[in-house]
């Protein structure tokens, strides 16, 4: 391969892939089909739009040769101190109007009058058919300059904070750095809120990497806040991209670095300026073009400032450089670290090499590196284009020569699982990839309780609640992806992976297969890596599944370990330490009396899975290891196969169990956009609903309508989706269409869903009312 195609800046461009029932109940299953029937539509239009200018002020073809708009209501009456763009709290409706009955304390109840004069949502921000929010990247030195924070921003700025774990990037262990590199990015993980998207690409192997890289073409590449927020909830940094390539690359770098230090200090601030806003930790910095004397004496002195201000703005902040060109400014990649690029490894926090390097370029690095060899990443193309050691199957041949220098390593291009070998079987394969390089990947500890998962990878074919499948269809929300464990792999032995057909919560749930070999008692499986001090009283609860002809002969339960010390004790100080430090919790058929509603289910199955609980008391300890122990019911000198569904695990601290849980507050709704619905007596209405929450507190929201209707009377409960912050867009409702002189009325809840998974009373979630009527007669 010619040099002129090496590189990440070179890759990554490859083409993409009975009785009659009541009105309303009609109406709520036309609002489903329309929503599936919208997603399908945007999933065919990605291509088309992906690289269609965003700027804000553009407009695009849509419906009836606009683009279709939200509006925050310009004809509505504005009523003193209301913010512009809300509906409002207005006087009693006319007579004749629906008349709602008293609403629960806590309860939002607005007033609006249908109408159809749209007001434009920014295409940057937003999905130019649906008006659904969407992830974006900057295109230009201008674009990136122009930058400034927006409101219409809060829906990719990720809430969910770096979660911490063992080991931390200041240690001195080699690291493993990941750089997606997907058909060009900004694909179905650009809509924030999901997509119907069937067999996405989804990573879940977070246990075994250091670092994130989101990659793509355009010149900033800020991380879909899908990754962002799937990366961190798992402890693992993002980073966005910083690209400049080709001749408009030359142009961009002559602009910024060839000046005086106002211009590329202007450029380092506001790359730290977005990573702070967005919540992302850092940049990967790639120019791939070569550099005239006055930029390239200028290079490091930017990455070096670059590096000052991301470490200021982002706590644990990085910045790293691809080997590409040198300190003359010749574009040549080196493969190693060397004294022709060393000026730029100095600048900053690291150097992700090239791809073509044999052994003597890793010794000559290991050498150079001195006591920042962890900070060299060296690259390894899964894909193995151009004179590589290993790739595909094979990258394992590159992570032992890595290792053996002490190297760290810097993944490209791991979707050749999903690419090269197809969606359809990617899971399998993707287990295969990583279980073959799970001997070079050191595994990471866990560090704050609570710990709790139920093991969805942010995908599914279906959705499940409480193991009953709530929503049936394909859906891909990444940052609905839960804490993942390790999966670990012994061949004949044990299998790990997640299953699709059956789950307690979300989308999957985790399936162990293994055997209890002939003489053995039992075989323990360990999901987590622990490293935290023990509370003094532990709480753990088990939901799981077991299948197959040897279900009745298994039982399970769980096991903790803690860290060898001679003061840690279980019980009192007086009870003898468990040998090798192994636990087993003392199961609980029913709570204590205080908790009975908060642990309610233990004890107690559901559509086929078995829900335990357990205490465990500890003094002085250290948490080592949580496993799954499966033990026979009786000796037999054959082996006993096993196949077992995790649905649900959580370790909690029980002080912090007891705590009431805290309310949803300040629900309000604003951008709304009306359309004529799929049918004469319908409507649609898309919708913005903000709202407040401690933070840290809650994973998510479920955000669920619970109908419009015209007269008294109930609908079901559906679900519009999950809010990763606390906001959300509801998109394409269908209501009824209120007669002249009638109010109808649409209730929104917003659920939380606790870290601990514990049950939030439904007085404690957010609720708004929305009464709207059609205008008066000759009114607009």
């Amino acid at each position: 391969m010619a040099e002129a195609q090496e590189g990440p800046g070179r890759r990554g461009k490859r083409a993409g892939p009975g009785a009659e029932e009541p009105a309303e109940a009609e109406t709520e299953r036309a609002g489903r089909r329309r929503r599936r029937r919208c997603a399908a539509g945007r999933d065919r239009d990605r291509d088309r739009e992906r690289d269609r200018d965003r700027d804000p002020g553009r407009g695009s073809v849509g419906l009836g040769g606009r683009w279709p708009r939200c509006w925050p209501g310009p004809a509505r009456r504005r009523v003193p101190g209301q913010h512009r763009g809300l509906a409002r709290l207005s006087p009693p409706p006319s007579p004749g109007s629906f008349q709602p009955a008293a609403e629960p304390r806590g309860t939002t109840v607005l007033h609006d009058t249908v109408s159809a004069r749209p007001q434009p949502l920014p295409a940057r921000h937003f999905d130019t058919r649906t008006t659904e929010p969407v992830s974006f990247f900057l295109s230009s030195l201008e674009e990136l300059l122009a930058w400034q924070p927006d409101s219409n921003d809060d829906f990719n700025v990720s809430a969910v904070p770096l979660a911490k774990r063992q080991p931390s990037l200041r240690s001195k262990r080699p690291r493993t750095l990941v750089c997606h590199d997907m058909r060009g990015g900004y694909l179905e993980d650009r809509f924030i809120q999901g997509s119907a998207t069937r067999n996405p690409y989804v990573f879940y192997h977070w246990r075994y990497i250091d670092i994130f890289v989101y990659f793509s073409h355009h010149t900033v590449t800020i991380p879909p806040v899908c990754w962002t927020n799937a990366a961190h909830r798992n402890g693992v940094p993002v980073l966005g991209t910083f690209i400049t390539e080709w001749t408009d690359g030359e142009k961009l770098c002559e602009a910024f670095l060839a000046g005086g230090e106002e211009a590329y200090h202007a450029v380092s601030e506001q790359l730290a300026r977005i990573a702070q806003h967005y919540r992302f930790d850092g940049w990967l910095v790639n120019v791939e073009n070569t550099l005239s004397a006055a930029a390239v004496r200028n290079l490091p002195p930017f990455l070096r400032h670059l590096t000052a201000q991301v470490h200021s703005a982002v706590p644990g902040g990085l910045v790293i450089w691809y080997d590409s060109v040198l300190q003359n400014g010749a574009l040549r990649w080196q493969n190693e670290l060397n004294e022709e690029n060393r000026v730029f490894f100095d600048a900053c926090d690291g150097l992700f090499t090239n791809y073509n390097w044999k052994e003597e370029h890793l010794e000559r690095t290991r050498g150079l590196a001195g006591p920042r060899h962890t900070d060299v990443y060296v690259g390894v193309d899964v894909f193995a284009r151009g004179d590589v050691i290993g790739g595909g199957f094979d990258t394992d041949k590159s992570l032992r020569l890595i290792r053996q220098h002490d190297l760290s390593a810097a993944i490209f291009a791991p979707g050749w699982v999903y690419e090269h070998l197809g969606a359809e079987n990617f899971l399998h394969n993707e287990n295969k990839f990583w279980g073959l390089l799970a001997e070079y990947l050191p595994t990471h500890s866990i560090c704050t309780l609570p710990l709790a998962t139920s093991f969805s990878l942010g995908m599914g074919t279906s959705r499940f609640l409480a193991g009953k499948e709530e929503e049936a269809g394909p859906w891909y929300d990444l940052s609905a992806q839960e804490i993942q464990p390790l999966y670990l792999e012994r061949e004949g032995r044990l299998s790990t992976s997640c299953c699709l057909q059956d789950a307690w919560r979300g989308g999957s749930s985790l399936r162990l297969q293994g055997t209890i070999s002939p003489g053995e008692e039992r075989v323990a499986i360990r999901l987590f890596s622990l490293q935290m001090p023990a509370p003094p009283k532990l709480f753990l609860t088990l939901l799981y599944k077991l299948e197959g002809p040897h279900a009745d002969e298994v039982a399970v339960a769980l096991e903790l370990t803690t860290w060898d010390s001679g003061t840690c004790h279980e019980g009192n100080v007086t009870s003898l330490p468990e040998p090798n430090g192994r636990h087993h919790p003392r199961f609980l058929p029913a709570p204590p009396p205080s908790l009975a509603k908060l642990l309610a289910a233990c004890d107690r199955g559901s559509h086929g899975w078995t829900s335990r609980c357990y205490e465990l008391d500890l003094q002085d300890c250290s948490l080592r290891d949580l496993s799954l122990l499966v033990s026979r019911h009786q000796p037999s000198p054959q082996e006993t196969p096993f196949t077992c569904l995790l649905g649900e695990v959580r370790v909690l601290d029980a002080a912090s169990v007891a705590a009431s849980p805290p309310q949803v507050q300040s629900l309000t709704a604003s951008q709304l956009w009306w359309q004529e619905g799929p049918e004469k007596e319908q409507l649609s209405l898309s919708v913005t609903l903000r709202w407040t929450f401690p933070p840290g507190q809650a994973g998510c929201f479920r955000v669920l309508s619970q109908g419009a209707r015209c007269r008294q009377g109930q609908t079901p409960v559906q679900l519009l989706g999950l809010a990763h912050a606390c906001l959300y867009r509801a998109v394409g409702l269908v209501v009824p269409r209120p007669a002249a002189g009638q109010s109808c009325r649409l209730e929104l809840l917003v659920e939380p869903v606790l870290r601990d998974k514990l049950p939030v009373d439904p007085d404690r979630w957010g609720r708004l009312v929305l009464v709207y009527s059609e205008p008066a007669h000759g009114t607009s």
